[in-house]
């Protein structure tokens, strides 16, 4: 196979099909994910099949547990994958909406239209419902998609890919509009980055080494996080079960999220009540804790914190925690060290909570609350793609008005230029 060849006919599929969805209205989108999600259902049995060629081959390939247990597809899994097409049915169509509609001193009226991005990339690894849930989000908000996914979830993505295609050309729409890049040839990736003249944004879902690649290589905008260095900083006078509470969530409630808290900040002065309270907790988890020389004072018997801790997302149950002398330092250390994803201040200060608010420079930052909360979901976007910790176009969790832009709109009657 002629990879540039091939490549180039799939963003030529894709950049025509973004035309026709462009122009596709709410009802004709939602009864395509509606046709969609209830083929998936019917084809349970054959997507199970070709996810267990999948299993099989990883099996041989030597992944391990935990990875194999991100690529398996159930009946529970196929049907949670249908409910989350439903749910995006549900949610409001960005596409078309007018706001900031005003009236000029010549009489023409200018305002803004939410207008798709076009073409979506979207590079992938391991998980095959990310097929599903990324497919719908570009259709939901009138954007043509290219997925291409790992070549652990071949089988598994193309047969999803079928069930897609099926649900597109019965609603009336082309089936173009979601393509599986069927290569599991690494220059496909290659390629799909470096084609501006088809596709508008490429969004990468994987390891950092992915991403640092996709972001390094790409010649088409790139909506990214390399990672999740999350803090939460407890103030001198914070509530102090809240902050037990906040903190151990936000490390404990799951290991393996980038929204998952990997450095602890405590203010010095509640730092010997908190911290021996917190390290009864992590103990009940088998929660590996480093820190620094005032915490060890503390704690007896953890681990010293390098300096490399404070930059390393753990995805496991491990924590650094630092004492610090006051909001001041708490930020220079976020400042320094954070990946500018989630942080969190633990306060009943309403002034060094709003500071706090002001001065961290982070996609999310929260007051009196666990940093797994930074999630579409819980944001009230329904679903996302991704969570951004770029500055442009978007940032943070990106649902369906992320993955449109904006263009100017004037409505006149008759007007000219004097």
């Amino acid at each position: 196979m002629d990879i540039k060849q091939y490549m180039t006919e799939v963003g030529e599929k894709a950049r025509a099909a973004s035309h026709a969805l462009a122009c596709a209205d709410t009802g004709a989108k939602n009864a395509a994910l509606m046709h969609i999600a209830d083929a998936m259902m019917a084809a349970q049995t054959v997507l199970i099949a070709e996810n267990a060629r999948d299993l099989e081959q990883g099996r041989q390939n030597g992944l391990d547990a935990a990875f194999l247990d991100r690529l398996e597809l159930t009946a529970e899994r196929i049907a949670g994958m249908a409910e989350g097409l439903r749910e995006i049915v549900a949610l409001p169509d960005p596409v078309g909406e007018i706001t900031d509609l005003s009236y000029r001193p010549t009489g023409i009226q200018v305002g803004k239209m939410r207008v798709p991005l076009g073409v979506i990339g979207i590079i992938y690894e391991s998980r095959p419902n990310v097929t599903a849930d990324a497919a719908a989000l570009c259709l939901k908000s009138g954007n043509a998609a290219i997925l291409r996914g790992g070549s652990e979830a071949r089988h598994s993505n193309q047969a999803i890919a079928t069930v897609i295609h099926a649900g597109l050309e019965k609603a009336g729409l082309p089936r173009d509009a979601v393509q599986v890049v069927t290569t599991t040839d690494r220059a496909a990736v290659g390629e799909l980055i470096t084609m501006p003249q088809y596709v508008d944004v490429i969004v990468p879902r994987g390891g950092k080494g992915l991403i640092a690649r996709i972001s390094a290589d790409a010649k088409v905008p790139v909506i990214k996080h390399l990672d999740g260095v999350c803090h939460v900083f407890i103030d001198a006078e914070a509530d102090l079960d809240k902050a037990v509470a906040i903190a151990f969530n936000a490390k404990c409630h799951r290991y393996g999220v980038c929204n998952a808290m990997e450095t602890l900040l405590v203010d010095e002065p509640v730092a010997a009540e908190v911290l021996p309270r917190l390290a009864t907790e992590y103990a009940k988890e088998n929660v590996e804790l480093r820190g620094c020389p005032r915490t060890r004072d503390i704690l007896a018997g953890i681990h010293a914190a390098s300096d490399e801790d404070w930059d390393e997302e753990y995805l496991a149950p491990v924590l650094s925690i630092r004492v610090v002398d006051g909001l001041d330092e708490a930020i220079a250390h976020i400042h320094r060290h954070s990946s500018e994803h989630t942080e969190a201040i633990v306060t009943e200060n309403y002034t060094r909570a709003r500071r706090f608010l002001a001065e961290v420079d982070s996609a999310s930052v929260m007051v009196n609350a666990s940093t797994r909360f930074a999630d579409g979901f819980e944001y009230g976007l329904g679903a996302e793609i991704g969570i951004s910790t770029d500055k442009i176009h978007v940032r943070g969790p990106v649902g369906l008005e992320g993955l449109t832009s904006q263009k100017y709109i004037v409505l006149g009657d008759g007007h000219i230029r004097s």
